[in-house]
């Protein structure tokens, strides 16, 4: 999440955005060489859906590394590509249907999918998504198209399951971004997109505070 506002600082062409990017620069520096000395060290990825997916943490730290790498340092975008191709490319018949936990707020099986959007050449993802998650077509696995129920927003983990709607809204838009015109997979996730974000973001805003204060960063996932 640091390296994804030091990015977007970095993209508002004004004052403010080039005072943000300065004051932002020492942390995602510091941030960046960690975790170019990291990820080589990682033979397996964390696949749980909460704080440390690497999966989701690649796909919010892939952006500012293709701007390191256009300013002439390709190191972070190099180990990021590097990292997510020796974790997710073989990935088969994940089990979809299995999700969601209990406290989730995102799902593995979606965010690796959002990233492999950006990894892979726009002819190559739908192969690897059709290994990966048989079935969308058809609606299938069912679990990950129904949002999650949430009981208990003032319960701080059963409220994780509000972002894991959001998040879940965000990846299958993005998903149905990244598939070939006419693929049979775009209506199903385009579906799923909008029954997820209806439900989560009427508790944005006027919910328990469990929800308020983190859910928003995700509805600005879902809606830019």
């Amino acid at each position: 999440w640091a390296l994804t506002l030091a990015d977007d600082a970095a993209a508002l062409e004004d004052e403010d955005g080039r005072r943000w990017t300065a004051a932002l620069r020492p942390l995602a520096d510091a941030i960046t060489e960690l975790f170019i000395g990291w990820l080589p060290k990682m033979t397996y990825p964390i696949r749980y859906g909460v704080h440390s997916n690497t999966a989701f943490a690649l796909s919010r730290s892939l952006p500012w590394a293709r701007r390191l790498a256009e300013e002439g340092d390709a190191r972070l975008a190099e180990a990021i590509t590097d990292a997510g191709a020796r974790w997710y490319r073989a990935d088969m018949g994940y089990p979809g249907g299995w999700e969601p936990s209990g406290s989730d707020f995102l799902s593995p099986a979606l965010v690796e999918a959002e990233l492999m959007t950006q990894l892979l050449r726009p002819d190559g993802f739908g192969p690897w998504l059709a290994d990966f998650l048989p079935g969308i077509e058809a609606g299938q696995p069912r679990a990950l198209f129904e949002p999650a129920i949430v009981t208990d927003a003032s319960d701080g983990q059963i409220a994780h399951l509000h972002g894991l709607n959001a998040s879940r809204a965000w990846c299958w838009r993005r998903i149905a971004e990244s598939l070939p015109p006419g693929d049979p997979r775009i209506g199903p996730a385009l579906a799923s997109a909008h029954v997820h974000a209806d439900t989560a973001l009427p508790h944005v805003v006027g919910d328990h505070y469990m929800v308020e204060h983190w859910l928003a960063a995700y509805a600005v996932l879902l809606l830019t």
